[in-house]
């Protein structure tokens, strides 16, 4: 039988704590009906005791009811010298309505005598007061003992008799904090070794990143006896963050045939991770293993040669299985293989058709040898090889196009552009004004094309990125144009490149345009 593991996240209170990581109410519900979905089993939602947000967002779900996963709210134990049914911490995490409690009470004896300055036994009493008051008015206590990893170098009888305090006033979990995380893999086997024969209940971990080992000390600790791990989507958190369990759940579910989930959800933990990255404001971590975008990107000619035979030659897992795919990315490393698999993606078998695979990596060469990049430019790819196969669609052709900016006297800049195009034998010149010059290039080149094209309005850019290649010729460089655009289903990237900024805009905008209306038509 499949053993359960399971699966508490923190991103909506510790990995809020990140740099550059807000979280609106709305943003925590949202995320957690994703995590409710996907089958977490507890869901710190916050503290609410610390801000009037989470006292609004425990005061919303009083009233919802999840199919899946438990609430948690986040407290820590009663205040020294207060008794704890006159604790307003304590009295915040009942009325939260919440089904779970988490507390965090101190289990190093440094931390106790130096940072919260009260005695070892004053402390014992805070753990123990706090748990068994809470146990008689929630169904289910968790205690978080804090620094319990460097407690334990310092005191080893001290923390677990922290832990004992928790049990004995009959907390459902504890769970060993490695707050500062600076442990490392090789010190974790001892410490759950001992933990273990000391405690009877369910023993958790909470892992930082600051070593960067949080995952590997996550996944040690369950094969050493965890039944808990806490963590946050994404790897979100304090300094360097939180054991990702974007990690730690397909390592755990599918090399350790561990339960972390409900039954087939892992397929989508990359929408998942997504989905939290893209409500959170966050920029997704291209590497990221398993869920990034290039978890599963092949470059070498010879991976892509042995991807195409067999995939795991170059694959720990099958990309379906965690929700992602696989990308093959072309560049002046390609061989001939690579264009043929990636040629496939657009409908064009090449298989047979040597000549032009050759021309292709010719031309992919000599462009990137310019400063052309297609890894994050699939839709310029597509569009280049479709002209060298002759299959590309015209739309329209340039016959030349201008841009003016204009500072005025308030300070405010504007750009004017005028594009000359011509459409079935028609020539259209239409003006368009922007922000800037770009702005303005757009808006004169949907002006013109509006007429024939009309949905061209479902396609947005949403990204727009400039990279200077060589910087020691100043003004002068020659520059890399990367547009993201969306017809709102659909995503692609195209590119351009020249000394002339304004031409390696034209290059990347007209792509996207010409791809989009492909989409499209």
């Amino acid at each position: 039988m499949t053993e359960k593991i399971y699966m508490f996240d923190t991103t909506l209170r510790d990995g809020t704590q990140g740099e550059s990581i807000s979280l609106s109410v709305r943003d925590k519900l949202q995320i957690i009906e994703k995590l409710d979905d996907a089958g977490i089993d507890y869901i710190e939602a916050g503290f609410p005791a610390s801000n009037p947000k989470d006292e609004e967002l425990f005061s919303i779900l009083k009233n919802k009811k999840y199919s899946y996963s438990k609430i948690v709210a986040f407290g820590r134990t009663k205040y020294k010298n207060v008794f704890v049914e006159e604790d307003e911490n304590i009295k915040m995490l009942i009325g939260s309505g919440a089904d779970v409690a988490c507390i965090f009470g101190k289990s190093s004896s440094f931390h106790v005598e130096k940072v919260i300055e009260t005695t070892l036994d004053n402390n014992i009493e805070m753990i123990f007061d706090s748990i068994q008051y809470l146990k008689r008015n929630m169904p289910e206590v968790i205690f978080d003992g804090e620094h319990f990893f460097d407690g334990y170098k310092v005191n080893p009888q001290y923390a677990i008799k922290t832990l004992k305090a928790a049990e004995e006033a009959g907390a459902d979990f504890v769970v060993l904090c490695d707050t500062n995380g600076g442990s490392l893999p090789l010190e974790i086997y001892g410490v759950l070794e001992n933990v273990m024969k000391e405690i009877d209940i369910p023993v958790g971990i909470h892992f930082h990143n600051d070593s960067g080992c949080a995952v590997a000390n996550s996944i040690l600790s369950v094969s050493y006896g965890a039944a808990m791990v806490q963590g946050t989507i994404n790897g979100y958190g304090e300094r360097s963050g939180n054991a990702d369990l974007c990690q730690i759940i397909p390592n755990l579910e599918i090399k350790l045939n561990k339960q972390c989930l409900k039954k087939d959800s892992i397929k989508h933990l990359t929408s998942l991770s997504r989905f939290v990255a893209e409500v959170a404001n966050q920029i997704p971590i291209s590497h990221q293993p398993f869920v990034g975008s290039s978890a599963f990107a092949h470059k070498a000619g010879m991976h892509v040669s042995g991807v195409s035979k067999l995939a795991s030659a170059f694959e720990q897992i099958p990309p379906e299985s965690v929700g992602n795919k696989r990308r093959i990315l072309i560049s002046e490393l390609s061989g001939k293989k690579s264009i043929i698999i990636k040629a496939l993606e657009f409908g064009i078998d090449l298989e047979n058709n040597p000549k032009k695979v050759s021309e292709i990596l010719e031309r992919v060469q000599k462009m990137e040898h310019d400063g052309y990049q297609f890894e994050a430019a699939d839709a310029s790819f597509e569009l280049l090889i479709k002209d060298i196969t002759g299959t590309k669609k015209e739309y329209f052709t340039l016959e030349s196009f201008r841009v003016l900016n204009e500072k005025k006297e308030n300070g405010e800049m504007l750009s004017e552009a005028t594009v000359k195009i011509l459409i079935n034998q028609n020539r259209i010149i239409e003006t368009g004004e922007g922000v800037g010059p770009v702005n303005a290039l757009d808006t004169a080149l949907r002006k013109a094309l509006a007429r024939f094209y009309p949905d061209l309005k479902k396609i947005k850019l949403t990204d727009f990125k400039v990279r200077v290649l060589d910087e020691k010729k100043g003004t002068g460089a020659v520059v890399r144009v990367l547009i993201e655009s969306s017809d709102g289903e659909n995503n692609w990237g195209t590119i351009g490149v020249s000394e002339n900024i304004i031409e390696a805009s034209w290059q990347a905008l007209q792509d996207s345009i010409i791809y989009g209306l492909n989409q499209i038509h």
